[in-house]
């Protein structure tokens, strides 16, 4: 019913370019005064005021300036029509292939990350599997995985994930998946295990993945509401430390079952997971490939230099104008050495990368940021009114991508 439509279909513009967005409604009779909206429009995520339009029966043609610095550009209205509350939006991206980082680059960041891999490298994995023959099918065996990780305090913790592996003889390529945001259950990756990978889905937050769901709901609510920010001003206690060596070592773990086939070990996932995706790749050089979906955490830095930065949306300025997060300084340090950007740029093997520009959670800026950066082989698949999701058509390009990458039939 409310339509936004931009004058050029793929929302690509290049500098000095100025561009026009047609505001319409579908409706019959259509009021003789016009629809009223509400719309803001300005750099995504920073918007700015509201203003208020009339929307005549022809539509409402809106102009965006020629944009001097690369970015997007993002136009949300909503209007009220029958009682009904509509919204849409749209986002131009000015010559995003140009966008560079603002974060900026810790001189011992490969230094801090080989001390924390020893570090867990020094602790026995002790690998636990417990049969799950309420998830296994005729073809696909299936089984609860946990092993030894480090702590973010005292002692060591433990991370647990799903195994699924073929009935049928080895061996096999392997898929690490990698979980978004949030506290749940997992039930592994049947679909990918069928089609002949071994497969390990994880979750991150040491718990184990088949408790009744009360339980995450209430850890979502409670002591894990908010943990990308906990210890956000120490790098050795920040929440995604143990978090990212945990992953780590799940490569490690797919890579050491007797069915693996010594040749392919993609990782997975999207939002988070595609962070942890690319965090994974470029930790362990076991990894031979990645498919990272609208990564988060990517240039989280951005909100300080006036720009959209990536989730969790650290440092956004409040109604007053100043960052969330503060103090700033000790914080933003930290963030360097966790940043997907600065992972992207030590990445060495092919990854698959895609993303919406509609998105508002994982903003465009801050993971074209990260892409632009990565020097290995490359592919981004655009879909410029996608929001924070894949389409079933999206899922299959991301599938045919890991089923080619590891020689597998389609």
């Amino acid at each position: 019913m409310l339509r936004i439509t931009p004058d050029r279909p793929n929302r690509l513009y290049p500098l000095g370019s100025p561009a026009r967005l047609h505001v319409q409604f579908q409706l019959d009779p259509y009021p003789a005064a016009g629809v009223p909206v509400r719309w803001r429009l300005g750099p995504e995520m920073l918007e700015g005021p509201e203003n208020e339009s009339r929307v005549p029966a022809e539509g409402l043609w809106l102009d965006v300036g020629a944009q001097t610095v690369p970015g997007f550009v993002r136009l949300i209205v909503t209007a009220t029509v029958n009682g009904r509350r509509l919204r849409d939006l749209v986002t131009l991206g000015f010559a995003p292939e140009r966008i560079e980082p603002t974060q900026t680059e810790p001189a011992d960041f490969d230094a801090f990350w080989t001390q924390q891999k020893a570090q867990l490298a020094r602790l026995p994995a002790d690998v636990q599997l417990v049969p799950a023959p309420e998830l296994s099918t005729a073809t696909v065996e299936v089984s609860y995985l946990s092993f030894q990780n480090v702590g973010n305090w005292a002692g060591p913790s433990r991370m647990h994930g799903v195994l699924a592996q073929p009935r049928r003889p080895g061996p096999f390529p392997a898929l690490l998946n990698l979980p978004g945001a949030g506290v749940r259950a997992y039930s592994g990756n049947i679909a990918m295990a069928e089609r002949g990978f071994i497969t390990l889905q994880m979750g991150i937050h040491g718990i184990p993945l088949n408790l009744p769901p009360t339980v995450y709901e209430q850890l979502d609510r409670g002591a894990l509401a908010g943990y990308p920010r906990y210890e956000l001003d120490d790098r050795f206690r920040h929440y995604y430390r143990r978090v990212y060596l945990g992953s780590h070592r799940a490569a490690d773990v797919l890579a050491a079952l007797p069915q693996w086939d010594r040749r392919s070990l993609l990782v997975a996932g999207g939002s988070q997971g595609g962070q942890l995706s690319i965090v994974v790749a470029a930790l362990n050089p076991l990894v031979t490939g990645l498919a990272a979906s609208f990564p988060a955490y990517s240039d989280v830095s951005g909100y300080l230099h006036g720009r959209a930065g990536g989730w969790p949306g650290f440092f956004r300025p409040g109604p007053d104008g100043a960052p969330s997060d503060a103090p700033v300084p000790a914080k933003l340090a930290t963030t360097g050495y966790y940043d997907s950007v600065n992972f992207a740029r030590r990445l060495r093997v092919p990854g698959h990368y895609f993303w919406g520009f509609n998105d508002e959670v994982t903003p465009p800026t801050s993971m074209h940021a990260a892409y632009n950066v990565i020097t290995a082989p490359r592919q981004l698949l655009l879909a410029p009114e996608q929001r924070h999701a894949t389409s079933p058509a999206q899922n299959a390009r991301i599938t045919a991508w890991l089923t080619h990458q590891a020689g597998l039939a389609p």
